[in-house]
C-alpha cells in the first residue's frame, strides 16, 4: 500500500510534558512504516474538562502506508507506553495521540473517526497544525487548515517554542 499523509495532534499535563511529547515523537519515528516528516512548536493550553494542570500540545505531519485502523492502534500503543491511563472524559494525560486527518479519508466507526470530529472547534489543535500544514484541506468542512484556524478564537494557546529543548 503507498504511504498516505496523516496529521496527529500529541498533548501532555502529567509528567515531564516536554521531555514526554519529545519521546513520543522519537518513538513514533522509530516505527519502521511511519515517517515523520513534521512537527510544530510546542504550545500551553488551559485544559478542558475537569480541573487539572496546562497542557502542552503540538501537532506532526506523518506518512505512513498503515491503514488508519492500524495507525491508531500504534499511537494507542505509544500512549500507553508512556503510562496513559483513561479514568475520566478529557482528565489529566501523560501522553495524548490524536489521529487528525487520514489523507482525505472520512472514517466514522463507533471507535474511529476521522478527521478528528472535534479539530474544527480546538485552538489548541488547529494554530499547531496550521503552522505545518496550512493547505491542508479539511474533507468535512472543504476549508483549508488555515482557514479553520481563523474562525477560532486563539485565546489561551501560548506558544512556547520547538518542542526539542
Amino acid at each position: 500500500m503507498a504511504a498516505v499523509p496523516c496529521a496527529i495532534a500529541l498533548g501532555s499535563n502529567l509528567g515531564d510534558s516536554q521531555t514526554i511529547l519529545q519521546q513520543a515523537l522519537t518513538a513514533l519515528s522509530h516505527c519502521p512504516d511511519i515517517d515523520v516528516i513534521a512537527q510544530s512548536s510546542l504550545y500551553q493550553t488551559v485544559a478542558i474538562g475537569p480541573p487539572q494542570p496546562d497542557i502542552l500540545n503540538a501537532c506532526a505531519l506523518l506518512n505512513t502506508p498503515l491503514s488508519a485502523r492500524d495507525l491508531l492502534n500504534r499511537l494507542l500503543g505509544i500512549e500507553q507506553h508512556f503510562g496513559r491511563v483513561r479514568r475520566e472524559r478529557w482528565g489529566p494525560r501523560t501522553l495524548d495521540l490524536d489521529l487528525l486527518f487520514y489523507g482525505q479519508a472520512i472514517i466514522a466507526e463507533p471507535t474511529l473517526q476521522v478527521p478528528h470530529p472535534r479539530l474544527r472547534e480546538r485552538a489548541f489543535v488547529l494554530i499547531p497544525l496550521a503552522e505545518i500544514a496550512p493547505a491542508w484541506c479539511d474533507p468535512v468542512s472543504g476549508q483549508s487548515v488555515q482557514s479553520l484556524c481563523q474562525a477560532v478564537d486563539p485565546a489561551g494557546v501560548q506558544p512556547l517554542g520547538p518542542i526539542s529543548a
